[in-house]
Order: C-alpha cells, then structure tokens, then sequence
C-alpha cells in the first residue's frame, strides 16, 4: 500500500515538473545566484588589481626582524660581471647589507625593511653609489648605463644598445629563473634567492652569478648568521680559564707555607733535650 502511494507521488510530479505550469515559472533563485556569484567574482578581481597596483608601504610576511636570510647578486655589465660590491659600511643603519663576497644579508632592523619592505630597491638606496632604476644601472664609481646605450669597446657585447633588466631564481638550485616586470627595485627577496642586475642587449639570456657567489651563498646559508657563530668565540671563556686558574695558584703557595710550620716545631725539639 505504501508503495502504491509513493509512486503514484512520484508519477505526478514528474507530470507537473513536464507540465505547462512549471515551464511558466521563471527560475528566479536560479538566477539570483548566478548574478551573486558574478558580482563577487567581479569585486574580488577589482580588489586584486587595486592590491596590486596600491602596494602598501606597511611590513606584511616575511622576513621578520628575527629572521636572517641571504641572497646572491651579480652585476653584469655588456656581457661581463663586475667585482662584487664591497662589504656595507653601514650595517648599524640598515639590515640589508653586502657581505663583499656577492652576498647580500636580509637582516630587516625595522619594519621598513621587514615584510614586503624588503625589496632589492631597499638594499640598493641604502648602498652608496649602486644606482638602479627601470632605465638606469649604475656600479658604485663607474659611469651610468641607460636604456639605449652602446656597449663600449672591449665587451663581449660591444656595439650593441642595451637595457636594464633584472633576473631572478627563486634559490641556488632552480634552473630556470624569470625577468622582474616593471620597476625592478620592487622585486622582494627571499631566502637562497640568486639576482642578476644586468645592462645587456635586449635579446641575450641573462645568467646567474658566478659559480663563486653561488658557492659564498651555500656556505652563508647553512652556517647561518654571523651573530651566533661570533659568540662562542668570545674572549669570555678565555677570561673565566684565567680567573679559575688564579685561585690555585694562591692555594698552592699557601700549601709550602704550611709544611714550614712542622720545619720549624722540629728543629726546636732537639734544642731542648741538648740544654
């Protein structure tokens, strides 16, 4: 019996869903929702572009002012890479500083350098004479290069106008790297990352930097910063041995004082037993 009555159900709505009266009604939740979901796709696309062309100057993410990362630069000026830049000389300024050896340490000390301060521009306004914009590179001492220059004589890329493009790879092992579109000071930097700073012909592969900055960063990577490697080495253990072995020194010379003092009892024993 309730078989009956649950097909007999069945049967007469799916003759209504077919029938005239459902086909007049207009699915209007059906369309409420799509339009919903359109207006927010639509808002949340509007909020992505303007996030990324209104970059906040506020410290968002890594790294934090607790945290030390290193990176690798290179330099390379119409096919050829120039010295690394010498050691900062302004680390008590400024957390993002040149090690001499092609690495750059990312030490924020502030949270204008920390998050999504920590920029390749940071490191290079903090540098005296290391100039680079979308048009300009520019070595500390050297003459300025802009787009449309020609490369002077004696380089790999002589005679050929260039232009400023900066390169990355995301860490010491990728092998495959991507151009920083834009302005280039906005590129973030991230730990292990490899960067070349380069003025060449448009059309040329831009390379990593040298087999020896790559080395310098590995070794900087896994022995970590300087700071904690410094402290063990601090003169306070050699301090703590002298002043330990100070005091058996006096100890020691107090033990023949002691010994005299029976030298001494002996020696007038004898004395009385002759009188």
């Amino acid at each position: 019996m309730a078989n009956n009555s649950t097909g007999k159900w069945v049967q007469r709505a799916a003759t209504t869903g077919g029938g005239r009266t459902y086909r007049g009604q207009m699915p209007v939740n059906w369309y409420a929702t799509l339009v919903l979901i359109c207006v927010v796709g639509l808002f949340l696309v509007g909020l992505s572009r303007y996030q990324l062309t209104h970059r906040s100057t506020s410290s968002s993410g890594p790294p934090t002012t607790s945290q030390t990362w290193y990176a690798g630069l290179g330099i390379n000026v119409c096919g050829t890479f120039e010295a690394n830049l010498p050691a900062s000389t302004n680390s008590s300024k400024t957390g993002l500083t040149a090690n001499g050896n092609g690495v750059v340490t990312v030490h924020p000390k502030n949270s204008s350098e920390s998050g999504s301060n920590a920029t390749l521009g940071k490191f290079v306004s903090n540098y005296k004479g290391l100039e680079l914009t979308n048009t300009t590179l520019r070595y500390p001492g050297k003459s300025a290069y802009t787009n449309g220059d020609v490369c002077p004589k004696g380089t790999p890329d002589s005679g050929k106008p260039g232009v400023v493009i900066v390169y990355s790879w995301p860490n010491f092992t990728s092998k495959h790297g991507a151009e920083t579109p834009g302005d280039p000071q906005n590129l973030l930097f991230a730990n292990g990352q490899l960067i070349t700073m380069a003025f060449v012909p448009a059309d040329v592969t831009i390379p990593k930097p040298p087999a020896t900055v790559i080395t310098n960063l590995i070794t900087a990577d896994q022995a970590g910063p300087t700071t904690a490697t410094t402290t063990p080495t601090a003169t306070t253990v050699p301090v703590g041995t002298s002043t330990s072995s100070t005091v058996p020194a006096s100890t020691s010379t107090t033990s023949p004082t002691t010994t005299t003092a029976p030298s001494v009892t002996t020696t007038t024993k004898p004395g009385g037993s002759n009188g």
